[in-house]
């Protein structure tokens, strides 16, 4: 019965949230970020989600992709795939930024493919009464550790669109000590990370080893997203070799990073230099990457993950997970995904915390001493609040924003800012 029902309809939702003044390599967050949430419906009327990009490339990839899902049953998953890299081609217009390489259109495949794949899931879920989990093999952990993603920011945006979050400013090591103590307390993370690549490098090694001072035995990452140079990412590593549980993409490219290694005690970091499978075999070869950041979104969905994993397993990498500015639908489909990998190493990155708003029924998920529990009703567990998806719709509507550009936002802050990397 179940395999006689097909995917009658595809509905993509362009939303926008409230977004924090967050400082990175690249620039600075804009005040809103876009994501899309994506339904696909049986012909018995049940109702399959997902979260994704939400920039207009990615809009019009998925309005492309649309007709390759309509008519399959929900477990046709390697028809849909077939379908979806076929026909989607990456598509000149979008705004690409080495450190977010979900940005890049030449993955827009792999984000629709991973985008359909999650709604199917749910799908199959909810008609098996299964969770997404039990269809990836069975959880082998109920709970799913994430890490207290930390930010140099501003108190506030600088066109003031709304009222500037509870956060405040972090621009010194006591700030971010601050920022890190809330988080904590608030959420209960066993893990802290970093987003360097903002200031100079001896001012980030400062405030890691405030950190280290402040919380003794938290393990602690810094992520300056290949911003510094190699000599400066060297010059850096003795003292991060002493507070550091990873070191995640100081410096540009395989082969920087090849060398670094020499250099440092510390295993190498990366959702940068490793996102394809092609990077992957030259990235295990060389030796120079000991950590791998995942993540579903543009890797090309959850069963992809899967296949990180054990590819992982095999050249004895570590694994973590990648995140961006997401609400509950993606976070759910992580935790499903991250709960059925035995050899996830290290907690997950999450942007959740700088989250304010939400389209799921229930509110704002939950964390539990920093995990996430895995739900257990059938598929991701999670539904739509149908008045709240109309409210962050209509914020999309009226933002104003139809891509994600830090650089352009940062350079009215500074005008002189270039954006070129390494700037250090």
């Amino acid at each position: 019965m179940a395999r006689e029902l097909r995917i009658t309809a595809v509905r993509v939702t362009p939303i926008a949230f409230r977004d924090g003044p967050l400082l990175n390599a690249a620039g600075i967050h804009e005040p809103w970020a876009l994501r899309a949430i994506v339904e696909l419906e049986s012909s018995d009327g049940r109702v399959g989600i997902a979260e994704t990009y939400g920039d207009a490339p990615m809009l019009r990839a998925l309005e492309q992709a649309a007709p390759l899902a309509t008519g399959l049953s929900p477990f046709d998953l390697n028809r849909m795939e077939a379908r979806v890299h076929a026909s989607i081609r990456p598509a000149p217009g979008a705004v690409e930024f080495e450190l977010a390489p979900g940005s890049h259109s030449a993955k827009n495949a792999a984000k629709v493919a991973s985008a359909f794949e999650v709604a199917m899931l749910d799908l199959q879920g909810q008609l098996l009464g299964a969770p997404v989990v039990a269809l990836l093999g069975g959880p082998v952990r109920d709970r799913v550790p994430y890490s207290a993603y930390l930010f140099f920011k501003h108190a506030e945006h600088i066109e003031r669109p709304y009222a500037p979050d509870a956060w405040g400013e972090a621009h010194t090591p006591a700030q971010i000590v601050a920022q890190a103590r809330r988080m904590i307390e608030l959420y209960g993370f066993r893990s802290i990370k970093l987003k360097g690549g903002v200031f100079e490098p001896a001012h980030e090694v400062e405030c890691m080893r405030a950190l280290h001072a402040a919380f003794p035995g938290l393990p602690l990452r810094l992520d300056p997203n290949a911003n510094w140079s190699l000599a400066a990412s060297i010059a850096a590593a003795p003292a991060l070799d002493e507070v550091l549980e990873y070191y995640e993409d100081p410096t540009p490219g395989l082969a920087g990073m090849a060398e670094l290694a020499k250099h440092t005690k510390l295993p190498l970091a990366t959702n940068m230099v490793i996102t394809t499978l092609d990077e992957f075999r030259r990235g295990a070869e060389s030796g120079a990457v000991k950590v791998l950041l995942s993540d579903h979104h543009y890797w090309g969905g959850l069963r992809v993950t899967q296949t990180l994993a054990r590819m992982c397993a095999l050249w004895d990498l570590g694994m973590s997970m990648h995140s961006n500015s997401h609400l509950g639908t993606s976070l759910i489909a992580m935790t499903h995904v991250a709960a059925s990998i035995p050899n996830l190493t290290y907690a997950c990155d999450t942007h959740y915390p700088w989250q304010e708003e939400e389209v799921i029924e229930g509110g704002r998920i939950r964390f539990e001493d920093g995990a996430v529990r895995v739900p257990d009703g059938p598929g991701l567990g999670v539904t739509l609040d149908r008045a709240k998806l109309a409210e962050l719709h209509a914020q999309y509507l009226a933002c104003g924003l139809r891509q994600r550009d830090d650089l352009a936002q940062m350079k009215k802050y500074d005008p002189t800012f270039t954006g070129r990397t390494p700037r250090f």
